[in-house]
């Protein structure tokens, strides 16, 4: 309820009210009324209860959901088939704009919830940005500190939250009880038929009742499938479908001077001040729900090549506690600029749509390679299925587009740029290995000519390596240059599965290659903290367990040099150095002990 919920629960502060009040403005009648609430209510019906909570949820990777838990699970199942490159951009793209909601998200929240301020007190319209802002800096600041205790209160506000707005919705209902018809679906389609434009362009508003639907799938691996059934169908479905109603029943009966927002005006007066703060802390709440889905899709990107070593400092010791400050630092200056720019939530809002419906459609054509090459469903039940989601989302994507110069363009920009990060990473990743592969020598040979030609120290000497072919650059340098050899030699790559977790009994692979020689692969899942030190605990060479105060880690430490050979753009070829420049340090990442570390350094061209 605190965690999954708090997006889509604040969406009743703004949803009605920009969808008669907006940009793209509706006649304030009874038609276009419950038109709006039939679309609203079958929108949540369709997109969250059978497309996510039904159908997308069952798609999970060992637990975990979310579109790059969604893409590593398809990727399995499609590696080398002809159009799988274009799956794996598509989520990237999916994943590029999910960042672009995090940007969004708190400064609609809890800016929808402070401009209540200024519907009961129209002089504190000047507060309003000021309040929102030091809120946000202070939600940002107390990141580091980890969410553990607060989160504790997270549940029972939310709880509190969703039975406040249901009562109100139930108050309102009771003096024009007829709106409950307005949940048929004729309304919606009798709406389109009698204003078919003014009906497509409200769907770029009335898509914000289901935003946060894809947080119901992301957040899977927290707590699981059932418990976020159980919450959606029990409690948040039908609390936000009664709040709706109670709103409609609003506008019914008093018209013109409720669109100010109609959420707040379901109140009466001695209780508007108290829904004030219950509806901030269910924003603040919300805020808090989507910067800790930015710090977990990070991590994974990390852990899949998506995105360079970033510093991940753990909170708990629950590993899902974690904080990336380089995020976190980013998010807080984004989401600040959205509020001074955009100044007021119905102008976010325009924003807000794009990303959402984006990344709904794009988890359509990854529904679909679940449909028919994972699950094999039947095609008379699968085609159908992908036909009314696909037109669903393109319409309210459709919707959408046209609010692009009204600050569409925001989340399209920043999607945009995401996207070339993230595939710039993965390219240069790509031809970096394979500009070192040239020419470097089988380790078998290596082991089989290296151990008379140098002199051998006591100790163990482990070099990591990005790839298991080969002798690493760090190897080759030191016995070039130092021209000796520890007892005990290994080679040790990092190897991130298409999985969240991996049992002990999985995790390392090891080869001997006799005279003091290893090739050893630790294997992680791609929400596991890669601690080494941690990982080799009760490994043994030779029947000997490697000491951490006898052990030397040598890396590798490439520097990029940017040319005309066939792979990137130049232009990317020196943003990709630059992304490694300010790369987190492997010894960091991969918690090497810091006094136990070589790095030596070499020139790569690309």
């Amino acid at each position: 309820m605190g965690v999954v919920f708090g997006d889509i629960g604040t969406s009743p502060l703004y949803a009605m009210r920009d969808t008669f009040a907006g940009h793209h403005r509706l006649p304030l009648d009874q038609l276009h009324i419950y038109g709006i609430i039939s679309l609203m209510f079958w929108s949540m019906m369709v997109i969250v209860t059978l497309k996510y909570v039904s159908i997308i949820m069952r798609a999970d990777n060992r637990g975990e959901g979310g579109s790059l838990a969604l893409l590593a699970l398809v990727n399995q199942h499609i590696s080398g088939k002809r159009w799988s490159a274009g799956i794996v951009l598509l989520g990237v793209f999916a994943t590029s704009l999910f960042y672009g909601d995090s940007m969004i998200t708190p400064a609609v929240s809890v800016m929808g919830a402070i401009e209540g301020l200024a519907v009961y007190e129209p002089g504190m319209h000047g507060a309003v940005v000021p309040m929102v802002v030091v809120i946000l800096i202070g939600l940002f600041l107390i990141q580091s500190r980890g969410t553990a205790k607060v989160a504790a209160f997270f549940g029972p506000v939310m709880m509190a939250y969703f039975g406040v707005i249901a009562v109100l919705g139930v108050m309102s209902i009771l003096e024009h009880p007829g709106v409950i018809a307005a949940l048929s679906p004729h309304f919606a389609a009798a709406m389109f038929v009698a204003d078919p434009m003014r009906g497509f362009l409200a769907m770029g508003s009335a898509v914000l009742a289901v935003t946060g639907a894809e947080a119901l799938y992301a957040d899977m691996g927290h707590f699981g499938r059932p418990p976020i059934r159980l919450s959606w169908l029990a409690i948040v479905l039908p609390s936000l479908v009664l709040n709706y109603l109670g709103q409609a029943s609003l506008l019914v009966r008093v018209g013109a001077p409720a669109l100010a927002s109609p959420f707040y005006f379901l109140a009466p007066e001695w209780f508007q001040w108290p829904l004030l703060g219950l509806a901030s802390l269910a924003a603040i709440i919300a805020s808090q729900a989507v910067i800790t889905g930015a710090f977990s899709v990070t991590q994974q990107a990390i852990q899949l090549g998506f995105i360079p070593r970033m510093s991940i400092k753990y909170t708990s010791v629950n590993a899902g506690q974690i904080y990336i400050p380089v995020i976190n630092w980013a998010l807080m200056i984004a989401v600040i600029l959205l509020v001074f720019v955009f100044k007021e939530s119905s102008n976010l809002t325009a924003a807000y749509g794009i990303a959402v419906t984006g990344a709904m459609m794009i988890d359509n054509f990854l529904l679909a390679v679940m449909l028919f090459v994972v699950w094999k469903w039947a095609k008379w039940l699968a085609i159908p299925l992908l036909v009314v989601f696909t037109l669903l989302d393109f319409g309210y994507l459709s919707a959408n587009l046209t609010k692009i110069p009204d600050g569409g363009w925001v989340p399209l920009v920043m999607g945009l740029a995401i996207f070339t990060l993230l595939t710039t990473w993965s390219k240069g990743r790509a031809l970096m290995r394979a500009s070192m592969a040239e020419g470097t020598i089988p380790f078998e040979v290596f082991a089989k000519s290296a151990h008379s030609s140098a002199q051998r120290v006591a100790g163990t000497a482990i070099f990591m390596s990005s790839t298991r072919g080969g002798v690493p650059s760090a190897l080759l340098h030191n016995i070039k240059h130092n021209k000796v050899l520890h007892e005990r030699v290994v080679v040790l790559t990092i190897a991130i599965q298409d999985v969240p977790v991996l049992e002990d009994g999985e995790r390392i692979e090891m080869k001997n290659f006799g005279q003091g020689f290893y090739k050893m692969a630790i294997k992680f899942g791609f929400l596991e903290d890669t601690d080494v030190p941690a990982a080799l605990k009760g490994v043994t060479l030779d029947g000997e367990p490697i000491d951490m105060m006898k052990t030397s880690f040598f890396l590798s430490r490439q520097t990029l040099i940017a040319s005309s050979k066939p792979g990137m753009a130049i232009w990317r070829e020196k943003l990709f150095a630059w992304m490694m420049r300010n790369a987190a340090s492997a010894m960091e990442f991969f918690r090497l002990p810091v006094n136990r570390v070589v790095e030596l350094g070499s020139q790569v061209e690309i």
